[in-house]
C-alpha cells in the first residue's frame, strides 16, 4: 500500500510516498481498527514531525498522519465498530496510508451529513478547541471569546466550538481574505492584527474578553493579556508565529487574569477514552450544522509534501486536505 514517509528530518522537500506492507488486525499492542483511509487532513504536528522537531520522535522511516478519516474495514469484538462503518480517527503519525491501524479509542463515528474531507479536518483541532474551551478555559454560556490566528484550522475549530457553546467570538485576521474566511466559519466580530486591542476595547465596552485563544505566540502575548476582562482566561495553545513570548507575571496580578497552557495531546492520549468523551460531547454540533468545517486547499497524496510546504508559507486557509480515494 502507499504511505507519505519521513526517511530523513529535511522537512517536507524530503517527504516522499513509498510502498510499504499493510498493517494487520493484531497489531503490536493488540487488536486493531483497520480504516480504509478516504482523506487525510494536514496538521501542524506534522510539518514539525517532517523536521524532526516535535516532542515525539518517531524511529526512521515513519508515516505521517495525525487526523484522517475513511471506512472501517475490519474492528474488534465489543468496539463499538463495524466493517463499513464512515469514521474520523487521530494518532500521533500514521494516518497517511492507504489502510491504517489503531485502537479503537482514537476512532469516532462521522455522521453522514459530513463529507470524509470534513471528517479529516476535524479530530485534531476540534478536539483541541474542545479541551481549550471546556477543559481549561472553563467557557461559560455568554462569555467572548478572542481568536488568534482565526482563519486557520484551529481557529475556524475553535469559533465553531465555542459557538456551540453559546459564546461570543472575536475572530482576529491579517488580511480580507482570512476575514471572510472567519465570517464563513461563523466569527461574531472580525478585527485586523494591527490594533486589535484598541478594536477589543471597543467592541467590548471597554470591559475585556473573558477568554483569548492563541496557536500564535510571538509578540502578541501582552496585548492580548490586556484584552483579557477580569478573572480572563489566556489559553497557550502554539506558537505558528515561532517566537515564545515570556510573560511579566505582575501582569496577570493587575486584573486577576490566568495563563493556561494547553496541551490537548499530551492530556487526552494517556487517558483512555477521554477522547471518546470528547468526541461524543461534540457530536451534537456537528449533527446541527455548528460544527461545519471550512476545506481549504485540497492535494493528491503525491503532493503531500507541497502541502507541508504551503503550511510553512503560511498560505493555508481553513484545514488543508488530502485525498486517497
Amino acid at each position: 500500500m502507499r504511505a507519505v514517509q519521513v526517511s530523513r528530518p529535511d522537512g517536507p522537500s524530503a517527504v516522499t510516498v513509498e510502498e510499504v506492507p499493510e498493517p494487520t488486525a493484531e497489531g503490536p499492542f493488540g487488536p486493531q481498527v483497520l480504516v480504509e483511509t478516504h482523506a487525510v487532513g494536514i496538521s501542524f504536528p506534522d510539518l514539525l514531525l517532517s523536521k524532526g522537531q516535535y516532542q515525539l520522535k518517531p524511529e526512521l522511516p515513519f508515516t505521517l498522519g495525525v487526523d484522517f478519516a475513511g471506512v472501517v474495514r475490519s474492528a474488534p469484538e465489543g468496539s463499538g465498530l463495524a466493517e463499513g462503518d464512515r469514521v474520523a480517527a487521530v494518532l500521533g503519525h500514521g494516518g497517511a496510508a492507504d489502510l491504517v491501524g489503531l485502537g479503537p479509542d482514537s476512532v469516532f463515528p462521522l455522521p453522514d451529513a459530513l463529507s470524509f474531507e470534513q471528517g479529516a479536518a476535524i479530530p485534531m483541532n476540534y478536539l483541541t478547541a474542545h479541551f481549550a474551551l471546556s477543559e481549561r478555559g472553563s467557557l461559560k454560556e455568554g462569555e467572548t471569546v478572542l481568536v488568534h490566528g482565526a482563519a486557520g484550522g484551529v481557529g475556524t475549530a475553535t469559533l465553531q466550538v465555542a459557538k456551540g457553546y453559546g459564546a461570543r467570538t472575536i475572530a482576529v485576521v491579517s488580511t480580507d481574505e482570512k476575514a471572510e474566511v472567519a465570517r464563513k466559519a461563523g466569527a461574531d466580530e472580525v478585527v485586523r492584527i494591527e490594533g486589535f486591542r484598541e478594536a477589543v476595547k471597543e467592541l467590548t465596552g471597554g470591559e475585556g474578553v473573558d477568554v483569548v485563544m492563541d496557536v500564535v505566540g510571538g509578540d502578541l502575548m501582552t496585548d492580548s493579556l490586556r484584552s483579557l476582562g477580569t478573572q480572563g482566561r489566556l489559553l497557550v495553545v502554539g506558537f505558528t508565529a515561532g517566537a515564545i513570548p515570556e510573560v511579566k507575571v505582575n501582569r496577570l496580578l493587575l486584573n486577576n487574569v490566568d495563563v493556561r497552557g494547553v496541551g490537548w495531546g499530551a492530556y487526552a492520549m494517556v487517558r483512555p477514552g477521554y477522547m471518546r468523551q470528547q468526541w461524543n460531547e461534540l457530536l451534537p454540533m456537528m449533527e446541527s450544522g455548528v460544527i461545519d468545517p471550512p476545506i481549504g486547499a485540497t492535494y493528491p497524496l503525491e503532493q503531500f509534501g507541497q502541502a507541508l510546504q504551503d503550511m510553512e508559507d503560511r498560505k493555508t486557509l481553513g484545514k488543508s486536505v488530502v485525498t486517497l480515494r
